[in-house]
């Protein structure tokens, strides 16, 4: 009852909200968790994101078919051994306090990321950077350690965005972008303001004269929000949530198949799971389509690694094979467990998919033995108690910009979230990966991701059960808004119907 009565009281506080909002020409939007950081360099959650990806920036940018296109730069060079990279910046930008972005904003930007004591997750991402400098106000030179063919494709990532080497130090509370919106005010917990961009760079946009993101953190109330039209666009929207919608006259459910995923974490050097044919008899006994309907009531497609199906790269001769639960039986009877084994497997609270996931993992594992007590965490305290810590647990990560930065951090022995995940070892693994980074070809690229993926369907050192979709709800009075592959929201375009 009292929840009922928090989110009818919320709901009409938004409605009242939404005659100003509407009269002042205004998007709503609404997003299930608060905001930790305003620094684009620390964001870590997909709710900040949000507003990363309407105040700032990057060199490159990916547009809606993941190809990778010109942002702040307006084109690159690279050398004939991919270790020396030249971007000339397009003229006339201007940052909201009104100065003129330059080739020293870039070298500053980068710089601190790549600075460990800035403590930004992007410093992985930048590794093989010997040096940034700026040639002239227009033009930023890279000098790598190493071949890398898909350096320009990296610049489009969140944490990756162009910031003012002159406001720095005001980031967290009054940050300065070039984006298409302005950033006007924060109430932690509750909403953030953002205005247009008088002087974007892209003629003629945004078109939006303001955008109100609102944070609500219970998903019942931010769907009847939406409902209401006190909401214009609710950001992720609940899987649970989507065929409820689809028959809201006022509303549509847009989506788009990501690259996001979502799995069990195994930690390859504590037992039980230090031996492989656990891990094998764990995966043989999971139904990865099942848990696609399970989890996502279907909004997703099952996977082997963080390349997703719709990915050209995708393995398609591996396929999905039927629990084998005898297979599974005798796997764990070899390693030493005829009787099966005890473990507990932390879920994150306020992640329901990822609770579902859990949940139906345990009772798959069962038939073969493995007894899973499942334990919900709260997700404020999982990064710090469970994340890197726990034998096996279940989590999940957003699409990375490229394919090598969706594998090589997470499965290269030296890869940074390697080390806290998995802690898989494998020198073919390795080998493949290195190669990709020097290849430029297409199809070499190709034919290396595709017996990778081949390896870890092998030697498991997690099980990836699915991409999941980005699907967000929108109202009908919404126009020319379409969902991104990369969960961000793309909002320069969009316009209120009158």
């Amino acid at each position: 009852m009292k929840r009922l009565l928090y989110i009818t009281v919320l709901t009409l506080a938004l409605s009242v909200m939404a005659t100003t909002a509407r009269a002042q020409g205004a998007i709503r939007v609404a997003v299930g968790t608060s905001f930790n950081q305003l620094d684009p360099a620390l964001t870590t959650i997909g709710d900040e994101y949000v507003y990363v990806h309407l105040v700032f920036n990057g060199l490159t940018r990916i547009d809606h078919s993941l190809s990778v296109k010109p942002d702040l730069a307006e084109s690159w060079t690279m050398s004939e051994d991919l270790k020396k990279w030249t971007f000339k910046l397009k003229p006339n930008v201007k940052f909201h306090h009104g100065r003129t972005l330059d080739a020293d904003d870039v070298v500053a930007t980068i710089n601190r990321i790549l600075d460990p004591k800035t403590g930004s997750r992007a410093r992985s991402n930048l590794d093989m950077i010997e040096s940034v400098n700026a040639i002239d106000a227009l033009t930023v030179s890279f000098t790598l350690k190493l071949a890398y063919a898909g350096f320009a494709d990296i610049f489009a990532d969140r944490q990756l965005r162009i910031i003012a080497k002159d406001q720095i130090a005001n980031l967290s509370t009054q940050p300065i972008g070039t984006g298409p919106f302005v950033f006007k005010s924060w109430a932690p917990g509750d909403r953030m303001e953002l205005t247009k961009n008088a002087n974007y760079f892209e003629t003629n946009l945004p078109k939006l004269s303001a955008v109100t993101i609102r944070v609500i953190p219970e998903a019942a109330a931010r769907i009847a929000a939406l409902e209401s039209g006190a909401i214009d666009i609710v950001w992720n929207l609940p899987y649970e949530s989507v065929e409820k919608l689809k028959k809201n006259p006022m509303v549509r459910v847009d989506s788009v198949s990501t690259a996001t995923w979502d799995g069990i974490i195994i930690n390859n050097e504590r037992p039980p799971f230090n031996d492989v044919r656990v891990r094998r008899a764990l995966a043989l006994t999971i139904d990865k389509e099942a848990l696609v309907e399970l989890a996502l009531f279907g909004q997703g497609a099952p996977t082997h690694s963080p390349i997703p199906p719709s990915h050209p790269y995708f393995n398609k001769n591996i396929g999905f094979k039927s629990p084998d639960i005898a297979a599974a039986k005798k796997l764990l009877a070899e390693a030493g467990y005829p009787n099966g084994f005890d473990v507990s497997l932390p879920v994150p609270l306020e992640r329901e998919q990822r609770v579902r996931l859990g949940v139906a993992v345990r009772d798959m594992a069962r038939a073969a033995g493995i007894r899973i007590n499942v334990e919900r965490v709260p997700f404020a305290s999982y990064a710090a108690n469970v994340s890197g810590k726990a034998q096996i647990y279940i989590d999940g990560y957003f699409a990375r910009p490229t394919i090598d930065a969706a594998l090589y951090p997470f499965f290269h022995s030296a890869g940074s979230w390697n080390r806290q995940l998995w802690r898989f070892k494998d020198e073919r693994a390795d080998k493949i990966l290195d190669d990709a980074r020097k290849t430029n070809d297409e199809a070499s690229r190709k034919a290396l991701f595709e017996q990778f993926q081949t390896i870890v369907n092998e030697s498991v050192p997690g099980v990836i059960a699915y991409s999941a979709a980005h699907v967000n709800g929108v109202r009908k009075s919404v126009e020319n808004f379409k969902s991104t592959p990369m969960q961000w929201l793309e909002l320069k375009e969009v316009n209120l119907s009158k």
